[in-house]
């Protein structure tokens, strides 16, 4: 059976996000819940990695990560500021119904 996407919130993301999809039984992580605030993209993307989550960020510096071929469990990624809340927690929740761990993993979901 395929595992599910779990999330890891980059800092920017409010967190209202999180608790909607959390309110949604997905399994959602923060930076802040981490206690990772101010850690370097690379560390960031190192944590999500080894805890097998999804980064969910507006930061295209993540996108120069995947670029340069580092190894990643998934990156969603949208422009700051696209989306209300309501709107990026629907496309998470979309992403987490439709894509699995195997499927997102080295892929950047652009939203």
């Amino acid at each position: 059976m395929a595992e599910p996407v779990r999330f890891f919130l980059d800092e920017h993301i409010a967190g209202a996000v999180a608790v909607g999809l959390r309110h949604r039984g997905i399994d959602t992580l923060t930076v802040q819940d981490a206690r990772r605030c101010g850690f370097n993209d690379s560390d960031q993307l190192t944590f999500a990695t080894a805890e097998e989550r999804v980064m969910v960020t507006f930061d295209p510096d993540f996108l120069t990560l995947h670029r340069s071929g580092v190894q990643h469990a998934g990156i969603a990624w949208c422009p700051a500021q696209k989306y209300s809340d309501g709107q990026l927690i629907q496309a998470l929740v979309l992403i987490h119904g439709v894509l699995d761990r195997d499927a997102m993993r080295n892929h950047v979901e652009y939203l």
